[in-house]
This record gives structure tokens, sequence and C-alpha cells, in this order.
């Protein structure tokens, strides 16, 4: 028997404490807070509940932050097909998130923990396989969290040195020669900064969120107006930028728009990562659900805001495809404006966004590896689900997973080839962590998803089918490498990695996960108890 199936705390005093106040809270009819929910599920409210409907929106535009995440993988759909790959590619896969993301608010709406996919994998899952199946989608979504918040700070570092070779020494040849030493510096100097400011500045973190809306959408109109106003080596046309297909990854038409599309699924990624804040927002049962959906309309449109003037006043695609930094847009900027000051000018508002996004993944990393950790599934689970109470953040695992990024990290200087796996495997287990649940859901009839306040019928069934369709075409799609002919230092080997992650994973479980992890609490009669008494005093 799962131990925590017989009450809260595993029968420790503060948790019977914990379960008398529920039941009395119960007995009159009081216990309709998020609070409440999330004592009934067996968890004991650790962290303060300080964001609004627009603020956990906000944060969850800022974790994807589509112009930096567009500009800094900018490359694939400019190999994989240029103009046709860059628009419509996004496009697309913008449609297909959408239906990721209703498909993940449904669930969450009955569902609303720190947990996320991982505690619902469980609550869905038959009591067969619900241990196995929830390990592997939590050591999937943790993976997933630290290594994009990874990416993103690296693909940061990356991106500040093409900005600062906008200024060049000779046409052609940048100021900065950035050697790996200087990268690695500069990746940590970042992962600090991002860590420091998400530990110290927890409680204005919704206001930075807020206020970097507004700042991106502020930096994207000015770019775009510059760019076409000044547009220095002249316009495309209209059937350039919506019909010109130029793949020049070496595969064959099809399949490199396909590889093409890594750009807009790596800015999307983050769509469930927002699942992790729950237990920080006011209404997590309508509010997360609501922001997830919300922001991916809201990243499509700034994603063609930002895309289509770009493709505009974009330079010759062989040339772009052979930068040596593999960062495009200063180079775009550069051709547009020229002026090596203005497409600075134009690239700062983007260097400042990098920031606030790697805070928000770093924030959200540290959270899902805190509960998985208090649910017992990481070894020393009790130094990392500790809570710093003068700070308001799980201190501890944010720590945990910051080392784990810098010791990744150091690997750049052996391989970049295998750094960028590291980098890249982070898209394939989020993907992997999203489907797991929705697949579960779908296949036992999408019965506990009805009891919640974002329950979408016959168009969540739909959203469903599409969902797992797309993580069935994802998952191999981005092992793929980005270009042929293939060499050592140009393979992508995240599927190495990731076939790696699952043996290691399922080995795990049996050699030290099936003794110790006994999976999240189950208490689902509170729970329906506590759904009950907020309808009865609605």
């Amino acid at each position: 028997m799962n131990p925590r199936d017989e009450g809260f705390g595993y029968g420790d005093k503060k948790g019977d404490l914990r379960r008398r106040s529920v039941e009395n809270d119960f007995a009159h009819g009081e216990q309709t807070s998020a609070d409440g929910l999330l004592a009934a599920m067996g968890y004991e409210p650790e962290l303060s509940r300080n964001r609004s409907t627009f603020q956990v929106a906000f944060m969850s535009f800022i974790l994807a932050s589509v112009p930096y995440g567009l500009a800094t993988t900018f490359f694939y759909p400019l190999v994989g097909g240029g103009p046709v790959n860059i628009i419509w590619g996004w496009f697309g896969v913008s449609i297909i998130i959408l239906c990721v993301a209703a498909s993940l608010g449904e669930i969450t709406s009955v569902y609303p923990t720190a947990g996320g996919v991982y505690y619902q994998t469980f609550m869905l899952s038959a009591p067969t396989y619900r241990r196995i199946a929830s390990w592997i989608c939590g050591w999937s979504y943790v993976v997933g969290n630290i290594t994009i918040t990874l990416a993103v700070n690296f693909g940061t570092t990356l991106f500040l040195v093409a900005c600062i070779n906008v200024f060049e020494s000779e046409p052609g040849v940048g100021i900065f020669d950035a050697k790996d030493y200087h990268i690695f510096l500069i990746f940590l100097a970042i992962t600090l900064l991002c860590n420091a400011i998400s530990a110290l500045g927890n409680r204005w973190l919704p206001y930075l969120d807020t206020f970097a809306i507004f700042w991106t959408f502020a930096g994207v109109i000015a770019m775009v107006i510059t760019i076409l106003v000044l547009a220095k080596n002249g316009r495309h046309d209209a059937e350039y930028v919506f019909t010109h297909f130029e793949p020049q990854s070496g595969w064959v038409p099809g399949w490199s728009f396909c590889v093409g599309l890594l750009q807009a699924a790596y800015a999307t990624s983050s769509t469930g990562m927002i699942i992790s804040m729950c237990e920080e927002v006011r209404q997590p049962s309508t509010q997360v659900p609501k922001a997830m959906v919300g922001t991916i309309v809201l990243n499509t449109i700034c994603g063609l805001l930002f895309l289509i003037p770009l493709v505009f006043v974009i330079p010759n695609l062989t040339d772009l495809a052979a930068l040596a930094s593999g960062q495009p847009l200063p180079t775009i900027l550069l051709s547009a404006v020229g002026s090596s000051g203005g497409a600075f000018a134009l690239l700062i508002p983007l260097l400042v966004l990098s920031i606030i996004c790697g805070t928000g993944c770093t924030t959200a990393a540290s959270r899902c590896t805190w509960a998985f950790a208090r649910d017992g599934a990481i070894p020393g689970s009790k130094w990392w689900k500790v809570v710093n109470r003068r700070l308001d953040v799980p201190l501890n695992a944010m720590m945990l997973s910051m080392v784990v990024q810098i010791i990744l990290g150091v690997i750049y200087f052996g391989s970049a080839a295998a750094f960028n796996a590291f980098s890249g495997v982070g898209v394939i287990c989020l993907t992997t962590s999203y489907a797991i649940p929705i697949f579960i859901s779908l296949i036992r009839g999408r019965t506990h998803v009805r009891e919640g306040d974002f329950y979408l019928g016959i168009i969540g069934t739909v959203a469903n089918v599409v969902a797992i369709c797309w993580s069935l075409l994802a998952i191999p799609l981005f092992c793929m490498p980005s270009y042929l002919p293939v060499a050592a230092d140009t393979m992508n080997y995240a599927s190495v990695v990731f076939v790696a992650f699952i043996l290691i994973s399922a080995t795990w479980y049996f050699v030290w996960g099936k003794r110790n992890y006994a999976g999240p609490p189950t208490h689902e009669d509170a729970v329906m108890q506590h759904r009950l008494s907020v309808v009865s005093a609605q």
C-alpha cells in the first residue's frame, strides 16, 4: 500500500493537525480556497500565492519570450526552407501547441499543483502502473525544465557575442573573437544573475513579468518600424515573403521543412512549465489553464509581428546560413539599418528580455524540482524539499538546478556538439512529459477532466489527439541533424542523450525508486469533498 494513502503527512503530528483542520473546514463549508484544495490533495501550502490571472499569464508569456526565442533559433528555419519555413512553420506549430495547451489546461484545472504533469500522470493512471509512469514523466519534466533553462542561458551567451560583433573591426569580422572559456564565463555570469534575481527578488517577479510584456512589444514595434522604414538593402515583395521556399539543409524538401520547425518548437516548449507555479497562483484551477491557452494566442501574434518584417528585409539566405556564429538576426538588422550602433540599439530589448526569460525559466525549474523532491523522487529529498521562509522560495532546489546546469556547461569545453545535445534534449523531454498525461487521460475516457472548471468537451478530445500526434512527430524529428552532410561536430546527439536518459530513469526506478518512491499523496475523496463544498458555497 502507498504509505501516503494513510493520511496527511504520513501520520505525523503536523500532518494530523492539518488533516483535522481541513475536516473542520469541510464541516463548516468554508474550505473554498486554493490552499484548501491543496491541503485536500495532501500537501501543506508552503509558498505565497502572489500572482493574479494577468500576472501568471505574463509569466507564461515570459517563459516563451517569443521574440528572443525566435531570434536565437532563427538558423533552423533559415536552412530548413527560408521564408515559408520561418513564417508558416511558426503559424502551424502555434496552432498545434494551442491544442497542447488546451489539453494540459483541462487536466491542470483538476490537479493544480506544482508537481505539474507528473502529479497529473500519477492521478490519471491505473494503480498498477501509476508509480513508474509518474516517475518517468516526472524525470522527463524535471530534466526538460533544467535543460531548457540551460539552453536559454547558453543561447543568451551566444546571442550576446553575436550582438557585440555587429561592431566590426573590418567588413565581416567582429570585434570579439570569443574563445571557449569566454563563452563559458559569460554563460556562468548569466546563470548566476538569473538565479540571484529569482531567489532574492521573488516578491517582485510578478511586476518584472508585467514590465517585460510591455517592454517586449515596445521593442518589437521599434524594431519593425525601423527596419521597414530604413531597409538599406531594399525590401522583398509579398510573394517572396509568403511563398518563397529555399531549403539549404541537404534533406529532401518536405523533411527539410519539418526539421526547420525546431525554431517554433523551441519557442513554444515552455507551454507546460507554468504549471509548476500553481501553488503561487490565487485561483490556479482557472487562472493557469486560461494563461496557458491565452499566452499561445498572444505568442502567435507577437511572433508573426516579429518574423514577417524580418523576412521582408532579409539578405541573401546562403550568406546568412554560412555565418559562423549561427545567429543570423544581428546580421539581418545590421543589413537593414546600415549602422552597427543602430543595429545594436535594436538588439538591446531582446538582450534584456533574454535575462528576464532566463529568470522565469530558473524560477519554474526550481519549483518543479522542489515538487518532485517533496514526493521523495530525488535522492536527498530532505534537503531539496525545504522552502527558505525568509526568501519564500525553494532555495535548495534552485541551487541544485543551477549546479546541474553549470556542470553540463563544462561539457562545452570538450565538445560543442555533445553540449548542444543536452540543450536540444530539453525540447524532447518536455514534449514527452506533456504527452504522457494527455495520452493517459484520453485512453481512460477523459473521465477525470470532466470534474474540472476548464472542461472543453469534444474540442478537448480533438485537442488531445492533435497533441499526441504532434508528440509522435516531434520526438524523432528533433533528434535529426539540422543539415547534411553530417560530421562528428554537426551531428545531433539529442537522440543518444534522450534514449540514455529513458534507460537510466527506468533502471534507476527498479534499483532505487521502487523502494523509495511512493508517489504523490492520494486523497481523492477529500478532493471531491472539497469540490462539492465549493459548489455548494457558490
